[in-house]
């Protein structure tokens, strides 16, 4: 696994399903968050650091493909990469089942920096990121 991916298991509890016990739609996004932390922890970029840094990255932008549902109990493996990085945050995500592999969902969010003190969108990633990341690969 390079150092930009990361893994993340999640289980579906009941408080996430619907009453066929499948998992609500919405509760996808859930899980890509989950898999996200996990790449923006694995390059020191997590959300309070993103804070203390002076930016917030919110999400203006997001996919979900499903491919299988995921039910009540079913543990899953949240796979994270980051694919664009120079003027936005693209992570891909793909959802398995932990014990098959076999693909659940997949999708994308697309995150953008914006200065907190000014409210101003950021054209490009700010030096912060890109020194994470530069710190990252060389790890």
């Amino acid at each position: 696994m390079s150092a930009l991916e990361a893994k993340a298991e999640v289980e579906v509890g009941f408080y996430d399903t619907d009453p066929m016990e499948v998992a609500w739609h919405g509760n996808y996004l859930k899980y890509f968050e989950v898999g996200r932390c996990a790449l923006l922890r694995r390059i020191d970029y997590d959300y309070p650091q993103m804070r203390a840094s002076g930016y917030f990255w919110p999400i203006v932008d997001c996919r979900l493909k499903y491919v299988a549902p995921a039910r009540y109990g079913q543990r899953l493996v949240v796979r994270a990469a980051l694919r664009e990085w120079e003027h936005r945050l693209r992570i891909d995500y793909r959802i398995e089942d932990a014990a098959t592999a076999k693909k659940v969902t997949t999708g994308y969010t697309i995150q953008v920096a914006v200065a907190i003190t000014t409210g101003e969108l950021q054209f490009l990633s700010p030096p912060v990121l890109l020194e994470k990341l530069e710190r990252a690969w060389r790890a």
